[in-house]
Order: structure tokens, then sequence, then C-alpha cells
């Protein structure tokens, strides 16, 4: 009978602990945790005697452990909120209100609302109200508006900045965002100019080009595009490969390599693409890419051809507009990322892009093609469209 007992890796064992000591109780810990108090009390007497050393784990695990860094970075702010307010939880909402006003500077307005269980528009709705003057509203809008452009570290403009705001039930046009940006000197990253980087040959086979530049999918799984790029480190290149579905324009696979083996590059890429999004039996999906020998390659062929429900699909020869999701991404990606940094080595770049892609770009990030709305709301949307 297979057991069902459930398995912990040391990272997380160790971030247990050290959530024990925050809480200066094993019994709190465990409980916010959800774990095990004795096992949790077993771990943190292992450490102590230190029998639980943090060793270097999969790709799996040091995933999750920076979800559960996030957690933890998110327990802790709750932790302070209420540390500051925990008298105003048997309070009247006024005073509750109050505490937010107060404390916009130091706490982000959404968790205090939800940790005071305020909604946020009623909350801007009170503060509207007591914001009578103009001058006085304009001044609340542009806090707001730069607290948003930092928070995307420069890489929104007024379009999303505008969205944000409507989310928390703050009225701004987009002319009204980029005017107080003006002034305020608050300058976003601008986009820059497309340049080639495909290498194809003419000894390999080319696919037919069966996406014809539309870039619509009614549903997941119709059609991924992808694509390869060149990242410049100080130990040399390194080269970012991506797959995208242009369903809701989430980045469903890549991969960073050391070279341009199609193993290392399309094939490691496509493999996790089918991983995080696997094919229904009824469903007909069109790989879009250049024509790229990494693409037109044999091992590459073969590996899409033993999935009969996958078609090929290349872009005309020369024309990047064939694939313009994908170089659209990457321009995005350096534009806001890359081009701000100068990494060390590729560990430090592979370690930058997965925070951009998993905890920004599929995320939280607002898609003017997708209506400047996050990948989570288009998603919603379709759900309640359907």
């Amino acid at each position: 009978m297979k057991s069902t007992r459930k398995r912990y890796s040391t990272e997380f064992k160790i971030w247990a602990v050290k959530t024990c000591f925050d809480y200066k109780s094993v019994r709190r810990a465990a409980d916010k945790l959800r774990i095990n108090k004795n096992s949790l009390q077993h771990w943190k007497n292992l450490f102590r005697d230190g029998n639980l050393q943090q060793t270097a784990g999969s790709d799996l695990d040091r995933k999750e452990t920076a979800i559960l860094q996030k957690e933890l970075k998110n327990i802790r702010l709750e932790r302070d909120i209420l540390q500051e307010g925990a008298c105003l939880l048997h309070q009247g909402r006024r005073a509750r209100y109050l505490f937010i006003k107060e404390n916009t500077g130091r706490f982000p307005v959404g968790k205090m609302c939800r940790i005071f269980q305020v909604n946020p528009s009623c909350y801007y709705k009170w503060l509207k109200g007591l914001s009578t003057s103009r001058a006085e509203r304009r001044i609340f809008i542009t806090s707001e508006i730069s607290r948003i452009y930092h928070w995307s570290e420069g890489r929104y403009g007024s379009p999303r900045i505008s969205r944000e705001l409507a989310t928390l039930g703050i009225k701004a046009c987009p002319s009204l965002v980029r005017k107080i940006m003006a002034e305020q000197q608050l300058r976003w990253i601008r986009k820059l100019k497309f340049k080639r980087t495909t290498l194809c040959s003419p000894k390999y086979p080319t696919a037919e080009n069966l996406l014809n530049q539309n870039f619509k999918a009614k549903t997941k799984n119709q059609a991924w595009v992808s694509d390869i790029t060149y990242i410049r480190t100080t130990k040399g290149w390194a080269y970012l490969t991506t797959v995208i579905d242009l369903f809701d324009r989430k980045v469903i696979g890549w991969s960073l390599s050391r070279g341009m083996k199609a193993m290392d590059t399309s094939i490691a890429a496509f493999k996790k693409a089918l991983l995080n999004r696997p094919l229904l039996s009824d469903q007909k999906l069109i790989f879009h890419s250049d024509r790229g020998i990494q693409y037109a390659s044999k091992i590459f062929v073969y590996v899409l051809s033993k999935n009969s429900q996958i078609l090929q699909s290349m872009s005309r020869k020369g024309n990047c507009y064939d694939n313009a999701v994908a170089e659209s991404f990457f321009k995005t990606l350096k534009t806001e990322l890359v081009n701000r940094d100068q990494y060390k080595n590729r560990k430090q770049a592979r370690k930058s892009i997965h925070n951009y892609i998993e905890n920004f770009y599929n995320t939280v990030r607002r898609h003017s093609a997708l209506g400047n709305l996050t990948m989570e709301e288009f998603q919603n949307q379709q759900i309640r469209s359907s």
C-alpha cells in the first residue's frame, strides 16, 4: 500500500524552523504553517544540534523554497501589521480606515484591508469623501502613481498605472497619469528596436507557416510560439529559449543554456511547456517558431512528430513579424530587466530571469494584449464569459 505520509524538503524544514524563531513559539508557527507540532519541534532540535543543513537541491526544491520565502515575507508583513493595529480588530470601521490611511506609506493598502476585513473600494470611497479638495485628491493620486511606478521598477507606463489605479477604486485616465508622471519625472522604460538573432541553414527542411500572423487563440494549447535570444554575462553568453501560449501570453516553458544545441534550447523549453501545460486528448496544437536550426533540426522535428496532436509551423524567411509575439517578449524582457543589470555569471542571470518570469511577468504584470489585465484576471474573465 502506498504511503500517504507527506514528505518535506530540507529547505522547507530549515525555513519552518526559522519561522519558529520569528513567532517565538513552535505551536503558533505549526498552526500557521499547518504542519504537525511534534515534527516541527523535532526539526528544531535537529537544527540546534547541527544535523539539519541546507544542501543544493533540485530545481523543484529551489522553486518551492522561493515560494516559501515569499510566503514568509507575507507572514512577517502580516505580523507587523497586526502588532501595530491588533486593538482595531474589535473597534469600528472608521478606526480601521484611519489606521490604514496613517500607515499607507509603511504597509500595502490591499493587505491592510484584507487583515482588518475591509473592502478596498469602501475604504477608497471613504478616503475620497475626506479629500473634498481637488488639490488634496491630486496629491493622493500622485502618491499612488509614484508607489505603483516604483513597485513595477519603472516598467509601467501611464496605461498600466491607470488600470492598476482602477482596480483600487481610483479613477484616473491615462492622460492625467501621464501628466503627473511627467511632473514627477517618472520615466518608464521604452523598448529597444528589434535585432535579428536567428541562425538558419538551407540544409534543413522548413515547415509551412500555419499561424500566418494570427496571434489570437480562443483556448489554451491552441497555438504556442517559441524563440531564442542571447543574454550577455561577464563569463560569456547564455541562450534563453521561451515557449509562450498565445491564449493568455503566458511563458509556459523556458530554458537558459550555455550552448546552442537543440537539446539544451528548443527541446528543453518545449518539454517544460508540455509539463506545465499538458495537452488534452481532444486538443490540436500549432507550434510556431522561426527557421532557426534548433527548430529545423532532425532531433527537434522528431520530438514534435512523436505527438500526433502537434503541427509544426515556421515563419517565412527573414520575416520577424511572423513571430512577433515571441520577439516582443524578448524586447520587453531586455528592456525591463536584462539591460538594466550586468550579470556576473549564468547562475546570476538564471536567478534574475526566473524571478522576473515566475514572480512578475506570469503573475502580476499587466499586458496590453490582454486589455491591460493580469493573466489571472484575464483567465477569470474568460471563465465568467464561458
